[in-house]
Order: structure tokens, then sequence, then C-alpha cells
């Protein structure tokens, strides 16, 4: 009798992953970085929901 099941899908995306480069602890931190620089961008923007007015008012 044969198995023909489907191969579990994370083992699946693990093993695509493995085959991957592992980035540089430098590509880590640009990474990082401009994400931070992205979440920085947005938060000092005055299309979003965060107000200049908002920051410290406890002065």
């Amino acid at each position: 009798m044969t198995n023909h099941s489907k191969p579990d899908k994370n083992l699946m995306n693990t093993v695509d992953e493995l085959d991957h480069a592992a980035v540089t602890s430098q590509q880590a931190q640009q990474m990082e970085q401009k994400k931070l620089d992205i979440r920085k961008e947005s938060l000092s923007d005055d299309k979003t929901t965060y107000k200049k007015n908002e920051q410290n008012s406890y002065k």
C-alpha cells in the first residue's frame, strides 16, 4: 500500500529557508535600522494619528 500524503508545509518552508544564504550581522543591523527609520518617519508624519501636540504634554 502506498502513502500519497502531502509533505508537511512547515517542514517545506524550513527547507526553503535553509536554502538561502544567511545574512551577516552587518546586514541584519542595516535591515533593523531601516525598519526603525521607517517607523520614526511615520511617527513624525503629520498624516498619521500621532500628532506633534501629543509628544510631551507634561512640561
